[in-house]
């Protein structure tokens, strides 16, 4: 019996459309002949007509890993610093005592030796990595005896994975975003690549992830697919990818109130859908709930069947909102136990209303009037107060025009908001409102002068913040190598004046003005903090004047973000007028995208 043999069907080979309209291009008025308006569009200029999209995305990932590994290099967060260390020794930590002992005992243990202070998913990610590590290197993870334990293959180890999580969570999602969002709003393959390559180059995410060390890269990836999530219409989704941010790290709450404020819109207009209310309500409970559930569940089991694990215990204040008695010898006791110490540890009140000079209002305020004399409490008040009436405008209209397109801005002034007024800031915050106003080059117009030239001197701005901070790990040379760089890929001071020169016309002149005073001030402090020494008594001095400096930027940034938002939303215009076109045309769409979110 013959068969009759059909040859399979190329694929289509899909290649990076030649139109470019968006920023990426300048045109000679006399020949008419196109050229790349930045560095970076120069890089990937041969590639505008015919290259693959699957030969540009591996080469990228490739060199913008390159970069993140040379990085590593170099010294990191406490090195040779006893008796604390830094926060390489932080995380090492907790990979040990999550490896070798009981969960019920992660959130007990030792808390004056970096006890372990984020949420479980990041307690789980250290329990792996331990367990890994603890193969690899035993006496690097060994309990009590690895404090302070600096081996070389440990740092190799410790680098290692922080590019492999890196690389499964969030080089992933910001792919996809990156996508999804050139797709939305008409951008060309070509320029989404190149906007891809100023995401991942960003230096202020590779000098703390890479060279100070963390796991940043975690939680912002978990951020990017809830967003990458909106954008596709898959809310329920988007709900579960940000509970997972917020369990990784408990600073993704910078972007919470937008992403609830946009979700509750979408549920309210055009009118009121309960059955999506429900579910995204259900949904969002039942992430916290898995996420939770090994630490409360395993804890519980661990005590039940070792009662003395919980002897000599303190149990933390928040157990005493509980109204009703629980008999300490019950599970449920414990389960409370262990739900009331990981949250106590989650948001430590108690540590004062900034830590270190950070470039925020209170640290400003801090330098004329002294908020240490004020209690807790009251601090605690003022600065939620204030951060509420930050994040009100940006809330408020987000909830109103509810958007996909705009909730970048949303999330970018709401994160502004929390970092400048939010109770216990650190300056490795700045990560977060750099991420939504960083990805918004990949919008309509979002590699054109003005975009460029706001987005990057925000980032410039926020990498020249933490200077500080990295000064004291050694790390001048990585600062200085990737800022320069990133600013010279997208003609930037002080690698580039171009955007702000007299025949640069597409920026407003207030706009050259307020961008060059605060680039000349960067510069200046640079020379002044390296050749001029501090007057005696006043040892901080340059740090301070570093944050009263980031500050203001920062106040500005969030005006910004928080007036884009607003104009872009429509609501100048003539509200009710706007409201009644928007619900004729999103009409057929919302009934589409309740379907695929349900």
């Amino acid at each position: 019996m013959s068969s009759v043999h059909r040859s399979r069907k190329k694929k289509k080979v899909v290649a990076i459309s030649a139109t470019i309209s968006h920023g990426t291009v300048v045109t000679d008025p006399k020949s008419n002949a196109q050229n790349p308006a930045f560095p970076l569009a120069a890089f990937f200029w041969p590639a505008r007509k015919s290259t693959s999209q699957w030969i540009i995305l591996p080469l990228t990932l490739m060199v913008v890993g390159l970069f993140r590994w040379v990085v590593g290099f170099w010294g990191f967060s406490g090195f040779q610093t006893p008796p604390m260390h830094g926060d390489f020794e932080a995380q090492r930590h907790w990979m040990e005592i999550t490896a070798h002992l009981p969960i019920s005992q992660w959130y007990f243990y030792d808390l004056q030796y970096w006890g372990l202070d984020y949420p479980p998913l990041t307690a789980y990610h250290s329990w792996l990595l331990g367990k890994i590590g603890s193969w690899i290197q035993p006496e690097g993870f060994a309990l009590h005896t690895s404090r302070g334990f600096e081996d070389h293959l440990l740092k190799l180890y410790m680098r290692s994975t922080v590019l492999v999580s890196e690389y499964l969570v969030y080089v992933p999602a910001a792919v996809i975003f990156n996508r999804r969002l050139a797709r939305m709003r008409g951008v060309s393959a070509w320029e989404s690549s190149i906007v891809l390559v100023a995401t991942l180059m960003q230096p202020a995410t590779i000098l703390i992830d890479h060279a100070h060390f963390q796991y940043n890269t975690v939680m912002l990836g978990f951020v990017l697919a809830s967003m990458s999530s909106v954008l596709a219409g898959r809310y329920l989704w988007s709900c579960v990818f940000f509970v997972f941010a917020l369990c990784f790290k408990q600073m993704a709450l910078y972007f919470a109130p937008a992403i609830f404020a946009y979700l509750l819109g979408s549920c309210l207009l055009p009118r009121f859908n309960v059955l999506r209310f429900v579910f995204l309500a259900l949904v969002t409970a039942l992430s916290f709930a898995i996420a939770f559930a090994p630490l409360l569940l395993g804890s519980v089991y661990e005590y039940v069947k070792e009662p003395s694990l919980a002897v000599g215990l303190e149990p933390p204040a928040l157990l005493s909102v509980i109204p009703a008695r629980i008999d300490p010898k019950s599970w449920s006791y414990h389960l409370f136990l262990e739900l009331a110490q990981s949250i106590h540890r989650i948001f430590p009140f108690a540590r004062g209303i900034f830590e270190d000079k950070v470039a925020n209002l209170w640290c400003c305020v801090h330098t004329i009037h002294k908020l240490n004399t004020y209690p807790i409490p009251i601090l605690q008040r003022v600065s939620l107060s204030a951060t509420l009436i930050s994040i009100l405008p940006a809330c408020m209209t987000i909830s109103l025009f509810p958007r996909k397109e705009l909730l970048p801005w949303a999330m970018a002034s709401s994160a502004w908001g929390f970092f400048l007024c939010s109770f216990q800031v650190h300056e490795k915050s700045i990560l977060l409102p750099l991420l939504p106003m960083t990805v918004l080059l990949g919008s309509e117009g979002g590699l054109g002068p003005e975009m460029r030239a706001w987005i990057g001197w925000a980032n410039m701005l926020g990498t020249w913040t933490l200077f500080p901070l990295l000064k004291r790990d050694e790390l001048r040379l990585p600062y200085a190598v990737l800022t320069l760089l990133w600013a010279y890929l997208l003609s930037l001071p002080p690698a580039s004046w171009t955007l702000y020169t007299p025949s640069g016309n597409d920026l407003a002149a207030p706009t050259k003005l307020l961008h060059l005073a605060f680039y000349a001030a960067m510069l200046i402090w640079h020379v002044l903090e390296a050749f001029v020494v501090t007057p005696s008594g006043k040892p901080d001095l340059w740090v301070v004047i570093n944050a009263l400096i980031g500050a203001a930027g920062f106040g500005v940034c969030w005006l910004w973000c928080t007036w884009q938002l607003i104009l872009r939303s429509g609501v100048l215009e003539d509200y009710f007028g706007v409201r009644i076109r928007l619900e004729k045309q999103d009409l057929g769409k919302d009934k589409r995208s309740i379907k695929k979110s349900l």
